[in-house]
């Protein structure tokens, strides 16, 4: 996949990963759309980074969604890179007073359900252009759960399995996972985030899989666990994620 002249979305690029991707993409020569709830956070981002051009959506609201879908198609016709990146995490242990249901049920809408009806949306505008990517931002906690945040890894594994899939059902539209380890965001910080990579490191990780169409990037520690995965050692590759909690 070029890796320079593309023009692409980003959700949840105000901050965190989603920001360190746009920063990058954008240094690079791409045209680089970032959405965001807090539009004071997504103006801020744009400021510190110029050439970034900030949407206020929330990924979960169909009316927000379906308003941003049409002003893409309106002014950015020539869009062919989605980055499926909003998140949101709760950090708890199961138990029988836990309510995991109500707090899975808001992981599952915008780490999983979300993207599926985004990424329908976009699909028509995608497949008219000749080369095209979605990029889905998991974790690997969609390989092996992490129990601090049980039903945010439950909501990664979907996300993983529906991104297998889409990579078959949608070619030639190339489908990348981008499955990042502990990174050192707001976004983690309830779970020890000061301890993981910088979202810079992700940044540069992904850059050089998507120059070498590398479909499932494996950062930093993503990459022993899955080659735990593969050398027969699951229960080592669950300890290894587990070794914070």
């Amino acid at each position: 996949m070029k890796t320079e002249g593309n023009t692409v979305l980003i959700t949840g690029g105000s901050a965190g990963i989603g920001l360190a991707l746009a920063q990058a993409l954008s240094a690079a020569g791409n045209t680089v759309i970032i959405t965001g709830r807090d539009e004071a956070r997504l103006q801020q981002a744009a400021a510190g980074t110029p050439g970034l051009v900030p949407m206020v959506c929330d990924v979960t609201k169909d009316t927000q969604v379906k308003a941003l879908v049409k002003t893409l198609q309106q002014e950015y016709p020539q869009l062919n890179m989605l980055i499926n990146n909003a998140g949101k995490a709760y950090a708890y242990a199961l138990s029988n007073s836990a309510r995991a249901i109500d707090k899975a049920a808001d992981e599952m809408l915008t780490n999983y359900l979300a993207i599926l009806q985004l990424t329908e949306y976009l699909l028509p505008l995608l497949q008219q252009q000749p080369e095209a990517a979605i990029v889905n931002v998991s974790s690997v906690t969609a390989l092996v759960p992490f129990t601090a945040v049980p039903t945010y890894a439950a909501s990664k594994a979907a996300l993983h399995s529906y991104t297998q899939s889409l990579r078959v059902s949608v070619a030639p539209i190339r489908v990348f996972e981008l499955m990042p380890p502990l990174v050192n965001t707001d976004f983690s910080r309830e779970i020890g985030g000061e301890k993981g990579i910088s979202p810079r490191e992700v940044a540069a990780g992904f850059m050089e899989a998507l120059k070498n169409d590398e479909y499932e990037i494996h950062i930093g520690q993503t990459r022993q666990v899955w080659q735990l995965l593969q050398s027969t050692s699951p229960a080592q590759a669950l300890q290894t994620v587990n070794a914070r909690s």
